[in-house]
């Protein structure tokens, strides 16, 4: 067991901690939990959905440090390794290749004999809602809460479906509704914007990137622009149908994050600005990480300086 679920169990306010979908920004995610367990903050729940529900359950595990070294090791070539093709029209990658890497990685667990309580989101898109997976295999439960439509193929699990949790609810704060802890924790990868952030560059190909697979290397250099939607060049070309769904998506996320955020608040919302890095941009690990670290001091002693004022103002005679 890796040595950040030991610190876990320092004592600290006890937290349920929301982990939101938004593709490689999830990576800030692992810089949050490092925080908050550094903190003494003692994580005792996670609900997760798409990437949140991927770092959650692998820190649930007790296996997020061997994670984040991995993560942070991958260069951009390196991602097209995982791109498993499917050729089918349910989706661009059957995705068993990368989860057959973090299996091996992690190890086999069922998620009710996990140490912490672990809940992941997907959607049943026949039924048209979402489905908590709480139990069984943890990888049967991130492989469909993944499973972004147009990229990953849907997962058939339990009779069912499945596609990405975030079509539904990018901010799983519900599941968390059971929890007995002192407080919970939502962190929304769909913030609007930083208006400090300088504009990105589009992403080229290295020489190494050009020599891989050519069809792979062309759909990697897609989903690496698809965040880029302020590039003028970008504006005055027609958006292909892949490219308009993903955008699509993305824009319904930011507005039902938006109205769960506002529905159940929870005590702490750490906001990760959507147009940090693009949504594929996993090789970016070390700068996300580091993100994610600085956002959650920034919001946690915000809420401390919150309480300190309540406590101190002077009572009315």
């Amino acid at each position: 067991m890796s040595d950040t679920t030991q610190d876990d169990r320092r004592q600290g306010p006890g937290v349920s901690l929301v982990l939101g979908s938004g593709g490689a920004r999830g990576l800030a995610h692992i810089g949050i939990i490092q925080w908050l367990i550094e903190h003494g903050y003692r994580i005792e729940s996670i609900a997760g959905a798409s990437m949140g529900a991927l770092v959650g359950g692998i820190h649930a595990a007790g296996e997020l440090d061997t994670y984040r070294d991995w993560i942070c090791a991958l260069r951009r070539s390196d991602v097209l390794r995982f791109l498993d093709l499917a050729f089918r029209p349910g989706g661009l990658i059957k995705g068993e290749r990368i989860i057959g890497t973090l299996r091996e990685m992690v190890g086999e667990h069922d998620i009710e004999s996990l140490p912490i309580s672990y809940t992941a989101v997907a959607t049943d898109i026949d039924r048209q809602r979402e489905v908590w997976i709480s139990e069984g295999p943890l990888f049967d439960a991130i492989r469909a809460s993944i499973a972004v439509p147009t990229v990953f193929t849907p997962h058939e699990y339990l009779g069912l479906t499945l596609l990405d949790g975030g079509l539904l609810n990018p901010v799983p704060i519900a599941p968390t509704f059971r929890d007995f802890t002192d407080m919970t924790i939502a962190v929304n990868l769909n913030a609007e914007p930083s208006p400090l952030a300088a504009p990105r560059k589009p992403v080229l190909p290295t020489s190494e990137a050009r020599r891989e697979d050519d069809l792979r290397s062309r759909i990697l250099q897609f989903l690496d622009g698809l965040m880029d939607g302020g590039n003028a060049e970008q504006e005055d070309e027609q958006l292909g149908m892949l490219e308009l769904v993903t955008r699509s998506f993305e824009t319904m996320q930011n507005a039902i994050s938006a109205a769960k955020l506002a529905a159940y608040a929870p005590d702490v919302v750490i906001n990760v600005p959507r147009d940090v890095c693009g949504a594929h941009e996993f090789h970016r690990a070390r700068e996300l990480i580091a993100l994610g670290r600085e956002l959650a001091e920034e919001a946690m002693s915000a809420q401390r300086a919150s309480i300190e004022r309540v406590t101190r103002r002077p009572r009315r005679a």
